[in-house]
């Protein structure tokens, strides 16, 4: 299997929202629509969703170490595509409006490995805050 930059995206939303030890609907509704919106992910169809979402939980069943699951994530990633990456992360984790102690932990991994800095980082965390804001 060819796995694409598109599948590395996926991979680490997919981490992301299982990142607190639940899947909620909630979560995967919004990887969902965000493959279903963004333009990185033209052309990726909810099969493919849906396959590599798949094979992302089974090793992460398989492997007790996240950075495993990272580093594949991570190896198919240009560095063009790194803030989108953690703005995906970002988006996935405070869909629910509530980030557990594990989520900050898998964010802050995430951020260290793809070398963003902080001014980047805490605008897509303000951003993300701003866009999933109730009254």
């Amino acid at each position: 299997m060819v796995f694409s930059s598109q599948d590395g995206l996926v991979y680490l939303m997919v981490v992301t929202a299982a990142a607190d030890s639940s899947l909620s609907d909630l979560e995967l509704d919004r990887i969902g629509v965000l493959v279903d919106r963004l333009p990185i992910f033209e052309n990726y169809s909810r099969a493919q969703l849906s396959d590599v979402a798949g094979n992302c939980l089974d090793l992460m069943r398989e492997v007790d170490d996240l950075n495993r699951v990272l580093d594949i994530a991570l190896k198919t990633l240009p560095t063009r595509l790194h803030d989108t990456a953690y703005a995906l992360c970002v988006e996935i984790a405070a869909v629910d409006l509530e980030l557990e102690q594990e989520e900050l932990r898998w964010l802050e991994m995430v951020r260290d490995r793809l070398s963003i800095d902080r001014l980047t980082t805490a605008a897509i965390e303000v951003g993300a805050r701003a866009r999933l804001r109730k009254e």
